[in-house]
């Protein structure tokens, strides 16, 4: 029995009754005795195998009546043609081929003992689908369009995917409805038609094995291995949303379709007009014969002149069909990339678009005259695609150089980027209408402010300090130097400079203030720097003394910069990374609730955040998000701290950081300003929270000269008693957490320059080698659950 598809709707018999039925018709209507004659006996001779008339099942007997099959189909498959034409007989549906052309045969034949022809995404499911349709419009003449191309994809004896479409006659067919196969209305058909992907409906109407297909089908394969690696190169080129590194490959196996080079390569090489340089693509994986390993290359030197005319000035192929005499003559760095990547013969297609060039593609082959200008024609109906996605890619690109600047430079934050898309709608349809428009002022009402900051503790002595150093070191190696030029040469100059530098040293140690590095500055520029210039002409020990101090002098201040240098590579490691975290959390604060968010560097962090319903679009707001927003604000500052110390294993210098959080219970209103292109507070009332956060870290326990910031603490300022409850039942939580110790202050903080009646909570900081912390967002329900 044949292997039937499993829960097909027909039972297969492969049968040749509808031949034979039309040759006994020809022989009875037609007039040529030599062909009356050749049918008659060819009739006789088929008249021995009845079961070709009958019918069969089994594929197998396919091979035993192989010859009565062949003499029987010997004028629809004319031996004349059977070196041209790709064609055979066919068992449908099932990819069983019969009595096939020798073209046929010797496609096959390359492709491998192995291969099995099959039908390109065509599953059971689909197939029972079609076969079901073949039943409507065959069996009962209902008109449904069944238009889909079916393919074959066969390799060649290179291992190269050849593609063929498939023609298929099905005049050879009967097909018969079984007794027990339900009937087909047109209102059946409706309902088919409007479910074609329901499976189990069709089979509800057409149940497996309810008809007979009696026949044989023939099919016709047409080479379109060309027009389908163009229209899968469109389809790769149109869709954006696919993996580079993957569309990079099936790039290069499409043009190997194309060229029937099996290992042909393909790169790409950026061009920028505007500096006159090749570059290389973003994706390392990129390659580029014009630079190979190098980033970038001006044009002058990357390539000859005639290649230069013909891709930059001409925007025409430049094709090199024999590498090895272009290098003969040829010393630039595209002649160099070839001969080192084993190219024999390469094509550079420019990529233009209005008469300037945006880049080269390039394919290379490892044999001389593979790639020539006559093959090069056949890029002509692809080029205008790949234009237009590499400008697609450049514009997208440039959108995302634009989207970092507007993100670091610019204090739009995605979360109400929705507002100014709004305001910038508006202010294009006033400006199309008439020419006039502006800008609105942004403004968010009642929205709770939270702000918070880490600091580096007594930042500006530590500062002071690296100063000092530098320029104690400074002035002690210029003493060291003149020491030894005084002992060479006991010129009277020498000794005032060491007087003046000795002088300037005893100041430096008691005391560094505003005017010490200027004062030493003057020194050196009138005094020391003309000395260094003349100690160069001395003893060879005093030159090399002086060549080693002025390497070790920053070019633009001419100071030394050692302990400086430390200390703002320490302060630039901790900022980026305490940056780098809060940012990374705020992706799971932003899932509690929408809201605005911003972060600045100083000696440390400082963040503001405002969260409420008007900038939020059309979703309601709950306390309860503010909530669980101070409780992340909380958790995440604890983290930034423990992330702080970690940081020091590893830093320069080492420095000490305070954390602060200001709790402000009454909403406000906060408006962007055009001018300074930042959020700000909106009127008069809401500026006292401005003042309140310039000025707390600055602020003294009430009857004491103790700032409220320390070392190691937490530090919590608030107005209400109300604020001062919720935040103690944050502190418990997270103590259990490990967050925090059990050593919690409250104070009363002095008056601060028209602000009174601050309070302050402060609790100690529990540090931990690692991050020990959990990464998943704390939230207020966990809070609340954990309370009741």
């Amino acid at each position: 029995m044949m292997q039937q598809l499993k829960d097909f709707p027909f039972d297969i018999r492969i049968s040749f009754h509808k031949v034979i039925d039309q040759y006994e018709q020809e022989v009875k209507e037609i007039e040529s005795s030599i062909s009356r004659q050749y049918m008659e006996n060819m009739l006789e001779y088929i008249s021995d195998y009845p079961e070709l008339t009958e019918g069969f099942e089994d594929p197998k007997l396919l091979k035993k009546y192989k010859e009565p099959i062949k003499i029987l189909l010997d004028d629809l498959f004319p031996s004349i043609l059977t070196n041209n034409e790709i064609k055979a007989a066919s068992v449908p549906f099932h990819n069983i081929l019969f009595n096939s052309s020798k073209r046929l045969k010797e496609i096959l034949n390359n492709a491998g003992e192995d291969f099995e022809v099959s039908f390109r995404n065509m599953n059971e499911e689909v197939l029972y689908i079609f076969a079901c349709i073949q039943i409507l419009r065959q069996y009962y003449n209902y008109e449904v369009d069944v238009s889909r191309p079916m393919y074959y994809d066969i390799p060649d004896k290179d291992g190269i995917k050849r593609h063929y479409r498939i023609a298929m006659n099905a005049d050879f067919v009967e097909i018969f409805k079984k007794d027990n196969a339900p009937e087909i209305t047109q209102k059946d058909v409706d309902v088919l038609l409007q479910n074609v992907d329901d499976l189990d409906l069709w089979k509800e109407k057409i149940p497996p094995n309810s008809y007979v297909f009696k026949g044989f089908t023939i099919v016709n394969l047409t080479d379109v291995t060309i027009d389908d690696a163009i229209s899968e190169l469109k389809t790769t080129l149109i869709f954006e949303e696919v993996n580079e590194a993957e569309e990079l490959q099936k790039l290069q196996e499409i043009f190997r379709s194309i060229y029937k080079i099996p290992d042909l390569r393909v790169g790409f090489t950026v061009f920028n007009r505007r500096d006159m340089v090749f570059e290389r693509m973003e994706n390392e994986e990129a390659k580029s014969f014009i630079l190979d390993e190098k980033m970038v290359n001006d044009c002058a030197t990357g390539i000859c002149e005639r290649g230069f005319q013909k891709l930059i000035d001409n925007n025409s192929y430049f094709t090199i069909s024999n590498v090895d005499n272009y290098i003969k003559n040829n010393n630039n760095l595209l002649a160099k990339n070839l001969k080192k990547n084993k190219v024999k013969s390469c094509l550079l297609a420019p990529i233009a678009k209005n008469g300037k060039l945006l880049g080269i593609l390039e394919l290379a082959s490892e044999r001389k005259n593979e790639l020539n200008s006559i093959n090069a024609i056949k890029l002509d109906d692809i080029l205008p695609y790949i234009v237009t996605t590499v400008e697609r890619n450049r514009n997208d690109f440039e959108n995302r150089v634009k989207a970092v600047i507007q993100s670091e430079c610019t204090s739009i934050h995605p979360s109400v980027l929705w507002v100014f898309e709004k305001e910038a709608k508006k202010f294009i349809k006033d400006y199309d209408k008439d020419g006039l428009a502006s800008f609105k002022d942004i403004s968010f009402k009642d929205v709770y402010p939270l702000y918070g900051q880490i600091d580096i503790v007594a930042s500006s002595e530590a500062r002071n300090s690296a100063i000092k150093k530098d320029l104690l070191d400074q002035l002690e190696i210029i003493l060291d130097i003149i020491k030894k030029a005084y002992d060479i040469e006991e010129l009277p100059i020498y000794d005032q400079v060491k007087y003046r530098i000795s002088d300037f040293k005893e100041e430096l140690q008691e005391n560094l203030n505003a005017s010490s590095e200027q004062k030493v500055f003057n020194l050196l520029k009138k005094e020391v720097n003309p000395l260094m210039s003349h100690l160069k002409k001395q003893s060879e020990d005093i030159r090399k003394l002086v060549k080693e101090y002025t390497e070790m002098l920053n070019p633009e201040t001419g100071l030394v910069y050692n302990h400086r240098k430390k200390y703002d590579e320490t302060v630039q490691q901790i900022n980026r990374t305490m940056s780098r975290y809060i940012d990374k959390k705020q992706i799971q604060a932003q899932e509690i609730y929408p809201h605005y968010f911003e972060r600045y560097k100083t000696d440390g962090v400082d963040h503001n955040m405002y969260i409420g319903a008007s900038m939020a679009n059309k979703r309601p707001f709950n306390k309860v998000y503010l909530f669980n927003l101070r409780l992340w604000q909380l958790s995440t500052m604890c983290e930034m701290e423990n992330r702080f110390y970690q940081l020091q294993e590893n830093t320069p210098t080492k420095l000490e950081a305070a954390s602060l959080i200001l709790v402000y219970n009454s909403t406000m209103s906060i408006r962007y300003r055009m001018d300074e292109k930042k959020f700000d507070v909106d009127g008069t009332y809401n500026a006292r929270y401005e003042i309140i956060k310039k000025r707390i870290d600055k602020a003294f326990v009430k009857g004491t000269e103790e700032r409220v910031t320390q070392k190691g603490k937490m530090t919590i300022v608030y107005s209400q008693s109300s604020d001062e409850r919720e935040y103690l039942q944050y502190i418990k939580y997270l103590q259990a957490k490990k967050y925090f110790g059990e050593d919690i202050e409250l104070l009363e903080l002095e008056d601060v320059q028209g602000v009174v009646g601050l309070k302050a909570i402060r609790v100690n900081v529990l540090y931990s080698p690692d991050s020990n912390h959990p990464e998943k967002t704390i939230t207020y329900e966990d809070l609340m659950e954990e309370l009741h």
